[in-house]
């Protein structure tokens, strides 16, 4: 498993010609108080898989927060054909709005990707508290 893009943004989708629009990528969000809910937020992940990781095959991604504490996980299977060198390699692409996340704390959150077997950092941003 090969992660290509990891992203957290207000909105994305994929186009009939297979480009992916993302609208509003951010790595940092700003609160009033804590524990603070961010209403609608999307995490992207493209993953490019080898040649010898065919089938069907587990993926989940968790929202991690500093103390590594698990507060969000994404979980499910992706299908993955063989393909012929001449060809790209087959990939999967996650895009999962999420409503209503909470936040804890302020703090740096993370999504962690398993896929595949395979354990990837995919992205990190900052909750803060606003000053008056």
């Amino acid at each position: 498993m090969i992660l290509r893009l990891a992203a957290v943004c207000e909105r994305a989708q994929e186009r009939p010609d297979g480009r992916l629009d993302l609208s509003g990528i951010f790595n940092d969000l700003s609160a009033p108080g804590f524990p603070a809910m961010q209403e609608h937020m999307t995490v992207v992940f493209v993953v490019e898989w080898e040649a010898d990781e065919t089938g069907e095959l587990p993926l989940r991604a968790d929202m991690i927060d500093e103390s590594g504490r698990k507060l969000l996980t994404i979980q499910g299977h992706t299908q993955v054909e063989a393909r012929s060198a001449d060809r790209s390699p087959p990939q999967t692409r996650l895009i999962m709005p999420l409503e209503k996340v909470v936040f804890p704390k302020p703090g740096r959150y993370r999504f962690e990707l398993v896929a595949g077997g395979d354990v990837a950092d995919a992205c990190s941003f900052f909750v803060g508290q606003v000053t008056a």
